[in-house]
């Protein structure tokens, strides 16, 4: 992830709190972590449609919607994440993602 990345990620929290309804901090954070879940059933569905899953409704999305979807999860925890720590998002976050590899047990490789 580069810098770019995160700056985009500013970009969109920053729209936010300008333009949403006015509302406290402790509000701003829990509305950003619960749009997570909305996005989340974003992908279920789009994952239901792709399947074709639903009878009713047969194959009605692309696995292309869950790619997107998926993309719009990952960004909204982010913006959650840059909401919540503003100050501190891309250390946290890469500093998590060094914990979770380094809980990866990999095999060696051999000199052989």
């Amino acid at each position: 992830m580069d810098a770019n990345t995160w700056t985009s990620v500013n970009m969109i929290r920053q729209w936010l709190d300008d333009e949403a309804a006015p509302s406290g901090e402790q509000d701003r954070r829990l509305l950003r972590v619960l749009k997570i879940g909305e996005e989340y059933g974003e992908v279920a569905e789009a994952l239901h449609g792709a399947l074709g899953a639903n009878p009713r409704k047969g194959a009605s999305h692309s696995w292309e919607d869950v790619d997107k979807e998926l993309c719009d999860v990952i960004v909204t925890a982010m913006v959650a994440l840059a909401t919540c720590a503003p100050q501190d998002a891309p250390r946290l976050l890469e500093e998590r993602l060094r914990h979770l590899v380094g809980r990866i047990s990999l095999p060696t490789v051999s000199g052989d």
